[in-house]
């Protein structure tokens, strides 16, 4: 097995990794627009937070051994489940080609309320 840190201060604290690989499996967790400096992302759009959280799912998946053409699904989350447009447009960007599985949930909220949407995905390798 192998765990794959993001270096979000809410791993520790939380217990959790970014990402999991057990075989040929890797399993992203619930991503979350963190700027590498924890700036703050509350005047970002949906579409800016979104570009960011599947930045960070994939260098997760890098980290695990995996590539982004290994996604077979992926959950977009939204608080707004109306501005979904803006999420699926940066999903688009990154898998026009690849078409994983994929799904759009609206949520209630997520731990920092400057969050507009979080991203997980599932990959399988080989």
């Amino acid at each position: 097995m192998k765990r794959v840190s993001s270096g979000s201060p809410l791993e520790d604290p939380i217990g959790f990794s970014r990402a999991v690989r057990v075989g040929n499996l890797i399993a992203v967790a619930g991503t979350a627009p963190i700027p590498d400096d924890s700036s703050k992302v509350d005047t970002w759009s949906v579409y800016e937070q979104t570009r960011l959280c599947l930045q960070i799912m994939r260098r997760a998946i890098e980290e695990a051994g995996g590539r982004l053409d290994n996604v077979i699904r992926t959950r977009i989350m939204l608080t707004d489940i109306a501005t979904w447009r803006e999420a699926a447009q940066a999903h688009g960007e990154c898998f026009s080609n690849i078409k994983p599985a994929c799904t759009f949930v609206g949520v209630n909220g997520f731990i920092d309320p400057a969050w507009k949407v979080e991203v997980e995905a599932d990959c399988l390798v080989g």
